[in-house]
């Protein structure tokens, strides 16, 4: 390939990469694992006769979509022996390097929380609901790529929108709500107060803490307002000095990147509906930490 051409299939890639990064980044839940992706499908796009492709971001949206569905199915057997919960790799997203997260289906599908219900859905269920709900593709678009019927495709996204509806009602609040519970949580925790922390949680609340095996996390989920509560309140009564948290926005949504003295970071963001704290999610695996800021 001459390096004219080269130029011009790079130049293809780069101007589709953030729709196909976020695409790739909703499937699995890594951002380590969606440039894997993108970096195979740009090889491939290298061979690929482009004189063939009548539209390149349909085709490189079917290689992304089959690439990452390949390493969703692969990566089960992996899972199964992962310490502890596993949540998603944390992506700051101030600036998105998913590109404007102008509509609330392309922030709400980055969230932490839906990206964890994610994981419930087969791996078509997968597919076809993000294509559908976060990018508006019809589902004879969706068909084309995924080798699959329309009628396959709607009733596919209709058994993931089923599955996912009645936890989606706890995930309701905004990002100023989501905020206000956050900063007074944290606040709570560094006070040691059981009372303010419980009538900030939900009574059925469930918080993740994936370390992965690598730094000190719950090795299961902690659920219900009392025991969330006694937990964050132990964390911070016995580290409290030199603590630090910055205010970052990861996944669309207000989040908080906490320094302890000894180095370890921890991501934490929230999910809430009426008015409390319905699932917290910290963050405490390095590997997963490599893209947020110091």
């Amino acid at each position: 390939m001459t390096v004219t051409g080269t130029t011009a299939s790079a130049g293809a890639l780069t101007a589709h990469r953030p729709m196909l990064l976020g695409l790739a980044y909703r499937l699995l839940g890594s951002l380590h694992d969606a440039e894997d992706v993108l970096q195979e499908a740009y090889l491939r796009w290298l061979d690929v006769d482009r004189a063939a492709v009548a539209e390149p971001r349909r085709y490189l949206s079917r290689v992304v979509t089959r690439l990452a569905l390949d390493r969703l199915r692969a990566r089960q057997a992996a899972r199964e022996t992962y310490v502890g919960p596993w949540l998603p790799e944390p992506v700051p997203t101030d600036p998105s390097p998913f590109g404007p997260l102008d509509t609330v289906e392309l922030r709400e599908t980055l969230s932490v929380a839906l990206l964890v219900l994610l994981e419930r859905l087969t791996p078509p269920e997968r597919a076809v609901y993000v294509l559908h709900t976060a990018f508006a593709l019809p589902y004879a678009e969706i068909g084309e790529l995924l080798d699959r019927s329309a009628a396959d495709c709607r009733q596919l996204h209709h058994r993931a929108a089923g599955r996912l509806a009645d936890e989606r009602r706890r995930f309701t609040a905004g990002p100023a709500e989501q905020r206000r519970l956050l900063d007074a949580f944290l606040a709570a925790a560094r006070d040691g107060d059981l009372a303010r922390l419980t009538a900030l949680v939900a009574a059925d609340a469930t918080a993740w803490t994936d370390g992965g095996g690598r730094v000190r996390a719950a090795r299961n989920p902690v659920y219900g307002a009392d025991r969330i509560a006694r937990f964050f309140a132990g964390i911070h009564g016995r580290r409290r000095p030199g603590v630090h948290a910055r205010a970052v926005e990861l996944n669309g949504a207000p989040a908080l990147l906490l320094h302890w003295p000894s180095g370890v970071r921890y991501a934490l963001g929230v999910a809430a509906a009426g008015g409390r704290i319905t699932a917290l999610y910290v963050v405490g695996n390095p590997d997963k930490l490599t893209h947020l800021p110091d």
